[in-house]
């Protein structure tokens, strides 16, 4: 009986940490966004270089902890995703199956 609660709980946890790496990942692709924006502000340039770098560290950690979290295929397949390279790949595989 106590076996079968204590797997229940580590499923649970299991599905936490996953949920929580890919909202790493998800939140690191908004962080990205703010290189493109920042030079848009009415900052000084001293802050805006700061910005710039400061998110892009940042998102890079997010992005590798969530990879951490939810595994080496997964992280893999969603960056694959995200490769521009892949996009047209799978939209020509898509037109041959019609």
């Amino acid at each position: 009986m106590e076996r079968g609660v204590a797997s229940i709980k580590k499923k649970q946890q299991k599905r936490i940490v996953y949920k929580l790496g890919i909202g790493l990942l998800i939140l690191s692709l908004l962080v990205y966004l703010i290189p493109v924006i920042t030079p848009f502000t009415p900052l000084p340039t001293k802050i805006k270089a700061a910005i710039i770098t400061g998110s892009i560290i940042i998102a890079e950690i997010m992005f590798w902890i969530g990879a951490l979290l939810v595994g080496k295929e997964a992280a893999a397949k969603f960056k694959s995703y995200l490769n521009p390279k892949n996009w047209r790949k799978k939209g020509e595989g898509q037109k041959d199956e019609k």
